[in-house]
């Protein structure tokens, strides 16, 4: 008889919070790091889009093309 199992929890100290830890404000947190996940991947994009040149023109079409700012110089079927 009994109302259900017993769970072992290690006292273990961990920075995540430990066993089964979910934090109040966990929706707030998650939104913070979406947002400095996205923030930091256009800065990425905003920065490879004005570095990418291709000095030989590619066999076939590639997608980075349609944004590339150097597309139409560097490669001559575009134009």
């Amino acid at each position: 008889m009994g109302g259900g199992g017993w769970y072992y929890v290690p006292k273990v100290w961990s920075p995540a919070g430990g066993w089964w830890a979910t934090p109040k404000n966990w929706k707030a947190n998650t939104a913070v790091c979406a947002v400095g996940i996205a923030a930091a991947s256009l800065f990425i994009f905003s920065v490879s889009i004005e570095k990418e040149r291709r000095p030989i023109a590619p066999a076939w079409h590639i997608p980075s093309q349609r944004w590339c700012k150097h597309a139409k110089e560097d490669d001559p079927s575009l134009k």
